[in-house]
This record gives C-alpha cells, structure tokens and sequence, in this order.
C-alpha cells in the first residue's frame, strides 16, 4: 500500500491517497501566519488503516515547515493534538483552551 500526502492549494486542502486513489483529505483556511484545519473526511472504504492520523500528521509538518500557527478547529485535528503533545507548540497558547486543549505543552 502506497500512500501519498498533497497539499492541493487550489482546493484548500491536504489530500491522502493509496495506491493513486483518493483515500481522505483535510481542508484548511490560510492566512498570513496561520493555517486553521476545518475539516477532514477518509473514505469508509480505507478506514481503519490510520490514513487519518498519517494525513494530519503531513499537514502539521507542513505547517510546521512553513512556521504557520495551527488552529485545530476540526475535531479530528484537535484529537490528533491531544495524542501528540510534543506538536501542541504549533497551537498558540493563548487559543488552546478555546480548543480544549491544555494551556501548556
């Protein structure tokens, strides 16, 4: 199983595919010095094979690569915060809370 992680700007998102099919996507809203995750989908059909948590995890790095603040407005993307602390760096302090987040990382 093959998978591949794009960003895909002029669709606001980060795709996910395996094999070449589109397996799931993150959508995101950019502006000057912050990326906000919205919302994420994996089709049914490649559930269960964590292309949820290996798309995110993409999409962080990419983040990270780019020195954007994170806004984790998507429950999944905040789920996949709280399983890795070491990231919450990303999300500004004063914002965790709103995302229910813990204020120190």
């Amino acid at each position: 199983m093959a998978t591949e992680v794009t960003d895909v700007p002029e669709r606001e998102r980060f795709e996910i595919t395996v094999d070449g099919e589109l397996a799931g996507f993150t959508q995101y809203a950019r502006r000057p010095g912050l990326i906000a995750y919205v919302h994420t989908e994996i089709d049914p059909a490649f559930g269960g094979r964590g292309l949820g948590s290996e798309l995110i995890a993409a999409a962080v790095a990419a983040a990270r690569s780019e020195g954007l603040e994170v806004m984790p407005f998507c429950q999944f993307v905040r789920g996949w915060f709280e399983k890795h602390p070491e990231e919450l760096d990303l999300v500004p302090a004063e914002r965790r809370k709103q995302f229910g987040l813990p204020a120190d990382a």
